[in-house]
């Protein structure tokens, strides 16, 4: 009876897969084989291994590299360091917050903030360096995403810190550790699932990004996501823009498997 039950809950569970999850997919893969005219074609795979769909598929990489490295960067010491404070629950939530707030806002904020008026611009004449470009570059699309990833690298990032039993780190102390030494050899293995779990967050939205090329790199940053949104709604060329999309499927399995939590044996 109680296997029949736990069977009848899965119905809706496994209904809301294969409708949303599991048809999407199949379809984008179906689209893959047509070309522009409706014809079935492999041509959009080999078009994709050309010079300039490799090149924009290492761009790609290479930006959520950068986003996801500088989100890790910032986020393990923070979440560190919100473990030792006092009301350390009301210090996350203040940083999950921002978090809540449409990505579309809070683009367009930092299009005033990046602008040639904005307030990063006003600081640096006021401290005597001048007005710069500093909107449409790299520097500012990468800001901008790792100030919006963020939150989502430092959140399981500290529910491992704050799981961490702290007898550990007494008897690493005990036993004549430093703090390095303690933190590479206790600390950090033991927060290694919730590093994996922060850049797979991170890493799989930011191989996609495309609204904040265009609003915050003014398309000098050129993505897979760039180039999806561009077949789609652009040149109306639905077979490439789902093949672009089937080689981002395949890599973030690809990257969910390498990332994903290893069973530990028991000694």
């Amino acid at each position: 009876m109680k296997s029949n039950s736990r069977n009848l809950y899965l119905i809706p569970y496994v209904i809301w897969i294969a409708l949303f999850v599991v048809t999407p997919i199949l379809l984008v893969v179906y689209y893959s084989f047509f070309d522009i005219e409706g014809q079935l074609t492999i041509a959009n795979y080999q078009k994709f291994f050309t010079p300039v769909y490799l090149k924009m598929t290492v761009s790609s990489f290479w930006y959520a590299f950068l986003i996801t490295f500088f989100s890790l960067f910032i986020a393990y010491p923070t979440a560190y360091l919100l473990t030792k404070t006092k009301h350390k629950q009301l210090w996350l939530l203040l940083i999950i917050l921002p978090s809540w707030i449409n990505l579309l806002l809070k683009a367009y904020a930092f299009i005033g903030i990046f602008g040639t008026y904005g307030a990063a611009n006003s600081f640096l004449e006021l401290i005597g360096f001048g007005s710069k470009q500093i909107l449409f570059t790299d520097f500012s699309f990468i800001f901008v995403s790792v100030y919006i990833f963020l939150p989502f690298m430092i959140l399981p990032i500290f529910n491992a810190l704050n799981e961490i039993n702290p007898s550990l780190i007494d008897a690493a102390n005990d036993l004549g550790a430093s703090s390095w030494t303690t933190f590479k050899r206790v600390i950090f293995p033991l927060t290694l699932d919730g590093v994996k779990s922060g850049c797979q967050i991170v890493f799989i939205p930011a191989l996609s990004l495309f609204m904040l090329t265009r609003l915050i790199a003014g398309n000098r940053v050129i993505t897979l996501g760039t180039a999806i949104e561009q077949h789609f709604l652009v040149t109306q060329d639905w077979g490439m823009g789902s093949t672009i999309a089937v080689f981002l499927i395949i890599a973030m399995v690809l990257i969910m498997v390498l990332t994903g939590k290893r069973k530990r044996g028991i000694l």
